[in-house]
């Protein structure tokens, strides 16, 4: 038997060894120790291979901005949300597609290879949505971009939102998103997650919801998500993402919302770097971590993926298209420092996301799409404590993006001349 190609030697994120067997762009074998002919053969002996990361909350039509028409001097989600109705009317399609398509160039190299984009829909024009449209056709062959409708400035609040997310959602887009916190009155943000989620039930549609993005606690949008989903037989296909407000809720009502959301089955999405950035800015001390209850969820069963949410816009100034930059701070944040919750972590970049974004066809399988990267670390928590670098990612099939294996250089005599920080954790006794 005959292959296109081989990877020798690979670490499995569960600490097998394996080779890893591809034909027709799909894998063919996982065995410890396939014996046969290949196109090409890869060394990749001691290194972990994983399923490409997954971003299953991200703004792609704002990503790459920062500066633009000015710099979010406050920091603040609402100077942010501000700052972005202030660049909406100067946008331009291709600009739009060079910063996307840019964007999608980073995520290529850092084997980030699947991409939940809210897109917003209240510019009467949808130039944003018809310019992310042609880069999910551009970035096809090499990264599956999904398309969130997203009435930023409020389904009710902002006139022509509502008819613009139909029209949306008529064009092509994935995914019927929302932002219910952010209506003139509880009562509209009520009305707008069961509107939209009946619009997504009669579409056939997933839902992904900004939900309670605040400090208020009373802001408690995700239980009208959770009825909802139970109502027209949406579990497995809702998301709730950011809900912020859950960090200073009252815990007696938390014991109850818990179960509630997981009997739903609808899945969480926080987002830890811009979480811990943009909530808690009135606070004085103490300061709230401004993080949803990420352990308390997972103890209840309640899927959770983390997202990198923003990227060099007006709600963020750092960035990279790193998602293991996104386990690190969530494993802090969340105070995940057991092996098996820094693991879980690892899952909240890949296999989990990809479970919320629906991605069939993920996955380090016989049978799956090969679709995969390597990375110069021995498994998936010194991938997270290194925020390894990429050796090798592969679309497809095809390897998309390489580098060798560079130790830093050390000149101080008597001291060794590779620096490596790997690190083997010894057995127990």
């Amino acid at each position: 038997m005959s292959f296109d190609t081989i990877l020798k030697g690979g670490v499995l994120p569960d600490g097998a060894q394996a080779d890893i067997a591809i034909t027709d762009g799909r894998i063919a074998a996982i065995a410890a120790n396939i014996d046969a002919e290949a196109g090409e053969t890869i060394d990749i002996a001691g290194n972990l291979v994983s399923p490409p990361f997954v971003d299953p909350h991200f703004h792609m039509d704002a990503t790459l901005s920062y500066g633009q028409p000015r710099i979010n001097a406050s920091g603040t989600l609402l100077e942010g949300i501000a700052l972005w109705g202030e660049l909406k009317p100067l946008l331009t399609h291709d600009a739009v597609i060079e910063r996307a398509l840019a964007y999608c160039d980073w995520a290529a190299s850092m084997g980030l290879l699947a991409i939940r984009s809210h897109v917003d829909v209240c510019d009467d024009r949808l130039l944003a949505v018809e310019a992310l449209l042609e880069v999910k056709k551009q970035v096809a062959d090499y990264i599956d971009l999904q398309l969130v409708a997203f009435p930023q400035d409020g389904l009710y609040r902002s006139p022509s939102a509502r008819a613009n997310t139909i029209r949306a959602l008529d064009m092509g887009v994935d995914v019927v998103g929302g932002i219910p916190h952010f209506e003139r009155t509880m009562a509209d943000g009520r009305a707008s997650v069961t509107e939209l989620c009946e619009m997504a039930a009669d579409r056939g549609l997933m839902v992904d919801m900004h939900c309670d993005e605040s400090d208020d606690p009373m802001s408690r949008h995700i239980e009208q998500l959770a009825c909802e989903t139970q109502r027209l037989g949406l579990g497995g296909r809702v998301a709730g993402s950011h809900l912020t407000s859950m960090h200073s809720m009252d815990n007696y009502y938390v014991s109850k919302l818990l179960p509630l959301i997981a009997e739903a089955q609808v899945a969480a999405i926080p987002n830890p770097l811009i979480n811990i950035t943009l909530q808690g800015r009135h606070d004085s001390y103490p300061k709230r971590r401004g993080m949803t209850r990420v352990p308390e969820m997972l103890k209840h069963g309640i899927r959770v993926g983390f997202g990198q949410d923003c990227v060099l816009d007006p709600w963020y100034s750092l960035g990279t298209a790193d998602m293991l930059d996104v386990a690190f701070m969530g494993l802090h944040v969340a105070q995940m420092t057991n092996p098996a919750d820094m693991r879980r972590c690892y899952e909240m970049v890949t296999t989990q996301s990809a479970a919320i974004m629906g991605l069939a066809d993920y996955g380090l399988e016989v049978g799956k799409r090969a679709d995969l990267v390597v990375l110069d670390a021995g498994n998936p928590i010194e991938a997270i404590r290194l925020r390894a670098t990429r050796l090798l990612v592969m679309a497809r099939g095809k390897v998309i993006a390489r580098r060798a294996r560079s130790p830093m250089q050390l000149f101080i005599p008597g001291r060794e001349a590779g620096i490596d920080r790997r690190f083997t954790v010894p057995a127990p006794d």
